[in-house]
């Protein structure tokens, strides 16, 4: 295998995604500005400040930890599944990165995801269920998927944008509940237009923050299926695991900490059309047919001879 690792995970890609990263994240600490000055004037917008300057170093520093403990994962021991030990260690191998922690979230509705500021404080979390309706290629597709998040760099601004656009819809919820009156103005005369002002700011706050995630989430999701597809050497095995996740989840929602759902390599949360226009995710379909043709074109057959 070349030094340089996975193709399509090198210096352009990893640019790209840090010029996403300050934009998403230049955005969000705008928006949260905003809704601290719409509360409280100027003393709201240094509170707002403050706040964003420690979410942001929490959420750097901790961001694996956060998300864990956040869905009570415990470390899975090498004694426990060996052979699952083992498959991250060759597709860590591959990606030349360090092994990430493995963990185990108790739940039977089968999902993954990756979290961690870079590659060298890195983690990757299986659920129960995923064992039980992937067979060892899927899977080793999945376990793919998450470290190409990894690689690139996706998992800390994944947590980072979750701890800021759960904030600021907090902060659109003191509003509704307390009409301002913690950090009231001084300045404002105009009871009406203070109250339709708070008003607006309720209603477009959780939602400008969700659609800041979206511009980043849906197009590293692509990226890691791609990236992930070449690890593996199976763009079809990837997507076969997709299509069974998918219904899994369909059939066991997943609602706990719904503000990393955008981590899980599926939607763990169920939702109809309109919902899905609002996913973090991209479609599963578009997804799936990206891959086949991605195995179609003999990007599978060629990775693979690449390590036989």
């Amino acid at each position: 295998m070349p030094q340089g690792g996975v193709r399509g995970s090198g210096w352009g890609h990893r640019l790209s995604n840090a010029l996403k990263t300050t934009v998403l994240l230049a955005g969000l600490t705008a928006l949260m500005l905003f809704v601290g000055e719409r509360l409280g004037g100027p003393r709201g917008l240094v509170f707002a400040g403050f706040f964003v300057v420690v979410m942001n170093f929490g959420s750097y520093w901790f961001s694996d930890r956060i998300a864990l403990a956040m869905h009570g994962a415990q470390p899975l021991e090498y004694a426990e599944a060996p052979w699952l030990h083992q498959m991250v260690e060759r597709l860590a191998a591959r990606a030349g990165m360090p092994k990430p922690k493995l963990y185990l979230l108790p739940t039977r509705t089968p999902n993954a995801f990756a979290t961690g500021r870079d590659p060298e404080h890195a983690a990757v979390a299986v659920t129960a269920g995923i064992v039980d309706i992937l067979d060892q290629r899927e899977l080793e597709g999945v376990l793919a998927h998450e470290l190409a998040h990894v690689k690139n760099r996706d998992t800390l601004i994944g947590t980072v944008a979750a701890t800021l656009a759960g904030v600021i819809s907090y902060a659109a919820q003191m509003l509704f509940w307390f009409g301002g009156s913690l950090l009231s103005r001084d300045d404002d005369e105009d009871g009406l237009g203070h109250a339709l002002g708070n008003l607006g700011v309720l209603l477009v706050a959780p939602i400008a923050a969700t659609l800041l995630q979206l511009a980043v989430s849906r197009s590293r999701e692509y990226g890691a299926d791609a990236t992930g597809a070449e690890l593996c050497g199976d763009p079809d095995a990837l997507a076969n695991a997709l299509l069974k996740l998918e219904r899994g989840a369909e059939l066991m929602p997943y609602d706990r900490a719904p503000a990393t759902s955008h981590l899980f390599i599926v939607n763990p949360l169920s939702g109809g059309a309109i919902m899905g226009l609002f996913s973090t995710h991209p479609p599963i379909p578009e997804r799936v047919r990206r891959l086949r043709e991605m195995g179609a074109h003999g990007g599978s057959r060629a990775w693979r001879s690449a390590w036989a």
